[in-house]
């Protein structure tokens, strides 16, 4: 059973910045912001045909700035928030704002990176999060209804997962920040907030809103430690000191496990904890060999586990002994037929073990961002800080496994 080739798109400019357009459920369609100091930065709409193994976009120009992090809203396939740096009086601010695509800007048909330039529309911008009276916006998460990514000289987008994507907390400094969205995501009004107190590096490097217990619940991480918010209170729930030996990248929750959360920093390590006891993680993994930059849980099977490096390598794991299927798609005896019964060598077979699905090596430079479709559960984007963006899936043989 051969597998389809991976399919490679590659940005004039250098990227670290990827989101799937979360509210759009039918199309496979990914986001891509550039990083460039000596031109307009762009937003690539990337479509990817599934039948013909070819790729479409449309450009969007992003002039304010270089793209430290784009997240799209789950409720609203137009709008989308960024992080950027831009310079004012010599000094350099990262800043984050929420944005509307034009309504025409879906891509169109099969262009190549070279025709960018000439069909590129303009972002209409919604709003500001304005927190400078909280410190630097440098650490900026808003963490409402768009997917986050964490950079360590910027900031991160992150919408709520759940309802109609109006609330956002931003993370500055050693502030959390609780926004409501307002008039159509027109302005921002701060809600509630909190401090982390205490000695060692208190700036915060990434957060995740889960999508249990009513969004409720939002995991963050500084230096080497994760910790637990409660949104009501915004006091601390729970924390994890030494949750990894060295600075923490990033976060995600298991979609269907409610307490199951998954960490990774520069250790090299993938942690998995269980947040109603965080004393020990549930399980380690230690396949990369440089900083890991990013986890990512399968939308709608949680023992998939994405991760990407800046080893250049891309690396799909199943965690099945964890996951909320550990002995695999379970069949009741009554939907077996008579064949099927006269085999119980079959039915003590021993529980499915966690691996290494596949290594993923397209990539030559450091792999900041990997994310899943929103659209197509076995399909998924990883892209590398040359403007390199590799969509692969899930092997075949795995997915039948899966879903018989």
């Amino acid at each position: 059973m051969e597998d389809d080739a991976p399919v490679i798109y590659g940005l004039e400019f250098q990227a670290r910045a990827l989101t799937p357009q979360t509210a759009e459920t039918d199309a496979i369609r990914f986001l891509v912001g550039t990083q460039s100091l000596k031109y307009d930065n762009q937003i690539h709409i990337i479509d990817f045909d599934d039948e013909n193994n070819i790729i479409n976009k449309n450009v969007l120009l992003h002039q304010v700035g270089e793209i430290w992090h784009i997240s799209a809203s789950p409720a609203d396939k137009g709008v989308l928030a960024t992080c950027y740096n831009k310079t004012s009086d010599s000094k350099v601010l990262t800043c984050a704002a929420v944005w509307r695509m034009p309504e025409d800007s879906e891509p169109g048909g099969h262009e190549s990176p070279d025709d960018s330039a000439s069909t590129a529309h303009t972002l209409e911008l919604l709003c500001h999060l304005d927190n400078t009276t909280h410190g630097s916006m440098a650490w900026l998460y808003v963490l409402a209804a768009f997917n986050s990514f964490w950079n360590k000289l910027g900031s991160r987008v992150t919408w709520e997962p759940t309802g109609d994507g109006k609330r956002v907390i931003s993370l500055a400094d050693n502030h959390i920040l609780l926004w409501d969205l307002q008039e159509s995501s027109s302005q921002a009004v701060l809600a509630s907030s909190a401090s982390l107190e205490g000695k060692g590096q208190l700036k915060f490097t990434s957060g995740r809103w889960s999508p249990h217990h009513n969004g409720t619940q939002v995991a963050t991480a500084n230096d080497t430690a994760v910790r637990g918010w409660d949104t009501r209170s915004m006091s601390q729930t729970y924390c994890i000191e030494n949750a990894h030996g060295q600075l923490v990248r990033d976060l995600d929750f298991n979609p269907n496990k409610q307490y199951y959360l998954a960490s990774c920093g520069d250790d090299c390590k993938v942690k998995f904890w269980d947040t109603r006891d965080v004393t020990e993680p549930v399980k380690t993994l230690e396949e990369h060999s440089h900083w890991v930059w990013n986890v990512r849980y399968n939308h709608s099977h949680d023992q998939l586990v994405l991760t990407g490096s800046s080893d250049s390598r891309v690396i799909l794991s199943n965690m099945v002994s964890i996951s909320s299927e550990p002995f695999g798609h379970l069949v009741d005896d009554d939907d077996l037929s008579d064949q099927e019964e006269r085999r119980p060598e079959e039915k003590s077979q021993e529980p499915p073990q966690d691996s290494v699905i596949a290594t993923y090596e397209e990539h030559e430079d450091s792999v900041y961002a990997v994310d899943w479709s929103s659209a197509d559960p076995w399909l998924f984007a990883s892209l590398s800080y040359d403007g390199r963006l590799v969509i692969n899936r899930v092997p075949r043989a795995l997915k039948y496994h899966i879903l018989l």
